[in-house]
């Protein structure tokens, strides 16, 4: 039904005055409301634009009368291409496949390009439009998460992180890296981006914290539309063959706000609130015509989202009048209470319409046909779901064969899309301190340290051609540049130099450095942190800018993260100080802000703002602008430049937060076992310092001389989202001595056999088991407080380097399977 709020649009009513109406439905709702039940008459009224036409509507009808059981339900089912092939498809009619962070198109690595990729959606493709009796022709949506440009595709281009992209405050720059993103999408056979991600991140903790653009719903508001355009068109006017793909909208709702930041947790939160912060992003992205929503892990007030109806139902597709699909978070239907990954009717009646089933899909396919046969799930739902979904692919032009951008040279990586990511690193760069150090003479000699100073993976971070962004090297990156390759070029082109050292050290005393430090990749999970204290215990980027200025080298820091962190000893020890977030992999746009022109003046000032506070102590972990106590270093919104700068006293060094709770997954590093885990001794088993493959003593020998078990023990940790998500335990080990027996490898109780992998070898190697090993083995994920052991019942001599979780899965092994 046609709504009086489509005649004004959306964008036509003032902020204050959605926000008044939801306080006073607040004030009118009844005392006693079940908790996690929404009310729709609180929140904002919006009607999804260009979604809905006669010519469109026609034709669904038509198809659908055409349509069996099997290949509706198929609709509503989505599988990971890891878990599927081409030929699944004549049994199983799904309508989507997908492909995750680390899953590899066909018969390649994980490290593929564009052909490699076009290639498999064809293959998948050809099977689902094959002409055969009894089998409608419907084409597959292929949808990946293209959440910073084409992030799984070698040779794309990788534009900041949303993090970085909030402190633009530009949407036109926004629509502009939307569209190159679904142009390089489309030229490798994609049609469906799982972006943009408009939750609003309360706690920096979370490991997500840098999908999201501001902790400010107001910035996130502004550029939710603009993304949505940029993706799919204007008022979804775009298609497939214009070189535009799908966006859906995530995570509904509340994916910020959870409690203490954790992923996948509960946002215990009143509804205004969650209205007022978490919403904001909604209205405007329905308005310009996002096509699919996705639903989030997170539960409010006790009710998982993939299972909430009031939501869902009532609230998005009824009072926002949302005319899309709404799919769901990778087998997230199958953590609603009664629900497995393979059995749940209940997401469905929600609201769900496509089950993101990557590994579940054929016994999810099965039982839906069942519950559909039995009444527990309506026709009526069935019919509404595959409507929603089939006026997606429409719109879309999937059922026109046509397919101008695949395989199209040239876009994949394109100078003018290199161009704008460029623009976009300049404008996202944000100057938190310069006692006048910057700009940096291009005729200098300049020195270039820091462990992000030449790495286009550490500068791109999570998302980056794996799920978590480990295991890249510059090689996978052949139209990146990295931070120190663009200081180079444009000290070059001055008449200075540029030399790269990592540590550091140097022969001939510089006149100024850069050190280029910051976080490591993640994604959601590994993300989640319990301080906001930078390399709290290990305080290696700290030791390096010491060395400088205790040498009287005017130092600048570029501080590459995912979210705001506690560094004021860093900041202490720099003359300036660069809050670099994740700037992709144009990294010459910071040498377009630090270096000056010929003539000493900036080429480029700065303008970036916080849209993230950043915090006092390590401790400040909800550190929200207009909260009570609002108590930052740095407000939302600060930012210095060359034409306004200003001063950074001298800071107060103590965290507030015990160091060693910030480690949960790294267990032997750099020669010894870092806080808060330890190296029991045991009898039977000695043990030494070596030389490690990169530093001197950088490794710890083992050496048994009767039957003996190594434990690396700690506090005890639930494992049960990282042995859920295929993390895996690695160990970067070399065989000094081959053993005489048996070799185990665990976690907790469980061991799995390797002494197969365990021959005589002088070389350094890494072995990799998934921790579902370990739990079939008969660890108790849930009560982890030995995250590693060996054991052997013979003489051996093993030595260790490197002691880890890791969710990169090249070369895993599960022993005995």
């Amino acid at each position: 039904m046609k709504k009086a709020f489509r005649s004004i649009g959306w964008a036509a009513l003032p902020v204050a005055a959605l926000l008044a109406g939801a306080a006073a439905a607040q004030q009118a709702a009844p005392a006693g409301e079940e908790r996690g039940v929404a009310n729709p008459a609180m929140w904002p009224e919006v009607d999804s634009r260009g979604l809905i036409v006669p010519e469109t509507e026609a034709f669904v009808t038509e198809l659908m009368a055409r349509m069996s059981l099997e290949e509706k339900v198929g609709q509503m089912v989505q599988a990971d291409i890891a878990s599927i092939v081409p030929e699944d498809l004549r049994r199983y009619p799904l309508g989507s496949v997908l492909a995750g962070g680390s899953s590899p198109p066909l018969g390649k690595g994980d490290r593929a390009n564009g052909a490699d990729w076009a290639a498999t959606s064809k293959a998948f493709e050809a099977v689902a439009m094959e002409r055969r009796d009894g089998h409608n022709a419907i084409p597959l949506l292929f949808g990946v998460d293209a959440v910073h440009g084409n992030n799984n595709i070698v040779g794309a281009v990788l534009f900041p992180h949303n993090v970085a992209l909030g402190a633009t405050r530009n949407p036109d720059l926004i629509r502009r890296i939307g569209e190159a993103t679904a142009k390089e999408a489309a030229a490798a056979g994609i049609n469906w981006t799982f972006a943009p991600t408009v939750a609003v991140p309360q706690d920096d903790r979370w490991g997500r914290t840098y999908e999201g653009y501001s902790e400010d719903p107001a910035v996130v508001r502004a550029f939710a539309g603009a993304m949505v355009e940029g993706l799919q068109g204007a008022n979804a006017s775009g298609t497939i063959q214009d070189g535009r793909l799908a966006g859906s909208v995530k995570h509904f709702l509340g994916d910020g706000g959870t409690t203490d930041g954790v992923d996948q947790g509960e946002t215990n939160i009143p509804e205004a609130e969650l209205i007022r912060i978490h919403s904001a992003g909604y209205p405007p992205a329905i308005a310009a015509g996002a096509m699919t929503v996705m639903a989030s892990f997170n539960s409010w007030q006790g009710q998982k989202m993939h299972g909430n109806r009031s939501l869902l139902t009532d609230v998005l597709k009824g009072r926002m009048g949302f005319d899309g699909f709404i799919v769901g978070d990778w087998n997230g239907h199958g953590q609603i209470p009664g629900c497995t990954t393979t059995d749940c009717a209940q997401t469905f009646t929600a609201g769900l319409d496509m089950a993101m089933a990557p590994d579940s899909w054929k016994g999810l396919f099965d039982s839906t046909i069942t519950q559909v046969r039995a009444g527990t799930i309506p026709m009526e739902r069935v019919d509404d779901a595959v409507r929603r979904i089939l006026r997606v692919k429409h719109r879309l032009g999937l059922f026109d064969p046509a397919r101008p951008w695949t395989d199209r040279a040239g876009v994949i990586g394109a100078p003018e899309h290199r161009a704008i990511a460029r623009e976009a690193v300049r404008q996202s760069l944000v100057l938190l301190k310069n006692d006048g150090v910057l700009p940096l003479k291009p005729s200098a000699r300049l020195l270039v340290a820091g462990t992000h100073a030449d790495d286009i993976g550490k500068q791109s971070g999570g998302w980056t051609l794996s799920w978590q962004g480990d295991g890249n090297t510059n090689a996978d990156f052949p139209n990146g540049q990295s931070i120190y390759a663009g200081i180079a070029e444009a000290m070059q082109a001055g008449g200075g130099s540029a030399t790269l050292s990592v540590d550091g050290s140097f022969t001939a005393k510089p006149d100024a450095a850069i050190v280029v430090f910051g976080e490591l990749p993640y994604a959601e999970m590994r993300g989640d942190i319990r301080t906001l204290e930078f390399e709290a215990g290990d305080k290696q980027a700290l030791e390096v800018l010491k060395r400088l200025k205790a040498a009287g080298i005017p130092t600048i820091s570029v501080f590459l993260s995912g979210r705001p962190l506690w560094v004021n000893p860093e900041l202490n020890q720099s003359d300036a100080f660069v809050a670099g977030w994740l700037p992709g992999t144009e990294g010459g746009g910071i040498a377009d802000v630090l270096i000056a022109g010929a003539d000493g003046t900036p080429r480029n000032d700065f303008v970036g703002k916080l849209s993230f506070s950043w915090p006092k102590n390590a401790g400040q972990f909800t550190l929200n602008a207009g909260q009570a106590g609002y108590d930052p270093l740095f407000p939302l919104g600060y930012g210095l430049s060359y034409a306004q700068g200003g001063t950074v006293p001298q800071l107060g060094e103590v965290a507030g937060v015990d160091a060693s709770l910030a480690n949960t997954s790294l267990y032997f590093a750099r020669g010894r076992v870092p806080q808060p885990f330890a190296l029991e001794q045991a009898e039977g088993l000695a043990q030494r310092p070596v030389d490690g493959p990169e530093t001197q003593e950088g490794a710890v020998q083992l050496t048994w001389s009767a039957p003996a078990t190594a434990m690396i023990v700690g506090p005890t940790l639930d494992l049960t989202r990282e042995t859920n998500a295929d993390v895996l335990l690695q160990l970067q080990y070399r065989v000094d001595a081959a053993p005489t027996g048996a070799v185990r490898v665990g976690m907790g109780d469980g061991l799995v056999d390797v002494t197969p992998q365990m021959g005589a070898d002088p070389a350094w190697r890494t072995l990799r088991v998934p921790l579902k090993c370990f739990r079939a083995a008969g660890s108790d994920m849930t009560t982890m407080a030995v995250p590693v052991k060996v054991a052997a019942n013979a003489p051996f001599t093993l030595a260790i380097a490197d002691a880890r979780l890791v969710t990169d899965p090249e070369g895993a092994v599960c022993p005995g399977q």
